[in-house]
C-alpha cells in the first residue's frame, strides 16, 4: 500500500488474499468468512523459525555460558562464541512467533476447541520435562541445587512465577508470559477475532505497556508484559499481514514494536554480560532482532511459502520438549564429562542427546497422551454447556 492511501482505505479491513472478490468484506467489524487453501495448512517455513529460536537458545546456554565448562565458552569455542552470545534472542523470536500462530490457531474455532488445544500441546510434555530435570539434578551429585519437593510440586501448574516460587528449570519463566497471552487472545477469541478487534488490540495492549513500562504495580506489569508484549503485538500485526494482506498500518504497528522494544532488550542484553562474564557489543543484538522481524514479515507476505521441506513439521514439533529439557539436564551432562571429552564433541553430543530426547517425547508422551486427553477434555467441557 502507498503512503498515498487515504485513511478510509488504511483503516478498512482488507478481504482474505486470494479470495473470492465477491465474499470479501470491507468493514472493519467484518469477521473472515473465507479460508483459502493456503491458509488452511500448516506454515512449514514457521516450523523452521521455531528451530532456529530453538537452536539459538540452545547455543546460548552451552557456548556462551561458561558455567558448566571447565573454561570460558570464549575460549573453548572462540568461532561459535561471537554468535552463541546473542542467542537469547530466541526467546524474542518465539514470542513473535507465537503471536503468530496463536492467532492463527484462535481463528473461526470455537473457544472450547483452542483451550483443549493448547492444554494438550503446552503440558504433557512440560510435565514430563519437570520429572525429568528434577531426577537428573537430584540424583547427579555436586552440580546444581535440586528444588524442594513442594516448590516442584507447583511448577507443575505452571503457576510458579505469581506463586513466587523457584522454576525447576531456568528456562521455565517464558511459559507463564506464554500462558498469559493464550488468556488474553481466548478472552479476544470470545468476544469475536475480526481484523478490527485485533488491532484495537494491539494498539490498546501497546499503549499500556508504554504507560506501564515504568509502573511499579506488580499486578499491571503482570497483566501487561510491558517487556515482552511488543514481540506478541508484533506477531499479531504479522498474522493480519498474513491473512489480510499487508497494509501501511499493520506496517507500522510492527516498526513501532522493534523500536518500542529496544529498552527492554537492552536491559536483558546487560543481563547477559554478567552471565557471561564477558563483553559483548550491543550492535549485533539491533541486527538479529532486524533479521527475526524480517523472517516473520516474510513469512506474513507469502515470500517463504516455496519452504516445504518435509523434515520441517517434524523439527517443529521437537523444539518445545527441546527448549524445556535442554537447559538443566544438559549443563550437567557438559560439566559431568568437560573434563574428559574434547568440548567440541561434548558440544554435539550432548545437542544430539537432547534432540533425541525431545524426539522420544514427542512420540512416546505428547502423541499417545494428546490421543487419550483430547476425548476427555471435549466431552468435560461438553458438560459444561448450559443447555444441557
Amino acid at each position: 500500500m502507498s503512503t498515498s492511501t487515504n485513511a478510509a482505505d488504511v483503516l478498512a479491513t482488507p478481504g482474505p488474499r486470494h479470495a473470492a472478490p465477491a465474499r470479501r468484506r470491507t468493514r472493519l467489524t467484518a469477521p473472515l468468512e473465507i479460508k483459502s487453501g493456503r491458509r488452511s495448512q500448516r506454515i512449514a517455513a514457521l516450523d523452521g523459525l521455531r528451530l532456529l529460536a530453538a537452536l539459538m537458545v540452545v547455543a546460548y546456554h552451552y557456548i556462551a555460558l561458561s558455567w558448566p565448562w571447565s573454561a570460558d565458552g570464549s575460549n573453548s569455542f572462540p568461532r561459535l562464541f561471537p554468535f552463541a552470545a546473542y542467542g537469547w534472542l530466541g526467546v524474542h523470536l518465539f514470542f513473535l512467533i507465537s503471536g503468530f500462530v496463536i492467532c492463527m490457531s484462535c481463528w473461526d474455532r470455537p473457544l472450547g476447541d483452542f483451550f483443549v488445544s493448547r492444554i494438550i500441546r503446552v503440558f504433557p510434555a512440560y510435565w514430563i520435562a519437570i520429572i525429568a530435570t528434577t531426577l537428573t539434578v537430584t540424583l547427579v551429585p555436586g552440580g546444581l541445587q535440586p528444588r524442594k519437593w513442594h516448590d516442584v510440586l507447583v511448577n507443575f501448574t505452571m503457576l510458579q512465577e505469581p506463586l513466587h516460587v523457584p522454576h525447576v528449570d531456568g528456562v521455565y519463566w517464558t511459559l507463564f508470559a506464554e500462558l498469559r497471552f493464550y488468556l488474553l487472545l481466548a478472552a479476544m477469541a470470545w468476544w469475536g477475532l475480526t481484523y478490527r478487534h485485533l488491532l484495537t488490540l494491539c494498539c490498546v495492549w501497546a499503549a499500556a505497556s508504554a504507560l506501564g513500562a515504568r509502573s511499579e504495580s506488580v499486578l499491571l506489569r503482570l497483566l501487561i508484559m510491558p517487556d515482552y508484549s511488543w514481540f506478541f503485538i508484533a506477531g499479531i500485526a504479522f498474522y493480519l499481514m498474513h491473512r489480510f494482506g499487508p497494509n501501511i498500518l499493520l506496517t507500522g504497528v510492527t516498526l513501532v514494536c522493534f523500536c518500542a522494544a529496544q529498552p527492554s532488550v537492552n536491559r536483558v542484553w546487560h543481563f547477559s554480560l554478567k552471565n557471561m562474564d564477558r563483553t559483548v557489543p550491543y550492535w549485533p543484538t539491533l541486527l538479529v532482532l532486524a533479521v527475526c522481524f524480517g523472517l516473520m514479515a516474510l513469512v506474513a507476505t507469502g515470500k517463504l511459502s516455496w519452504c516445504t521441506w518435509r523434515w520441517l513439521p517434524i523439527a517443529g514439533a521437537l523444539t518445545y520438549p527441546l527448549y524445556l529439557l535442554h537447559e538443566y539436564i544438559g549443563w550437567e551432562i557438559i560439566r559431568h564429562f568437560s573434563t574428559r571429552l574434547p568440548h567440541h564433541t561434548l558440544l554435539i553430543a550432548t545437542v544430539t542427546a537432547m534432540l533425541l530426547a525431545a524426539h522420544l517425547i514427542h512420540r512416546c508422551v505428547e502423541r499417545p497422551v494428546s490421543r487419550w486427553l483430547k476425548p476427555r477434555l471435549k466431552t468435560a467441557l461438553r458438560q459444561t454447556d448450559p443447555h444441557r
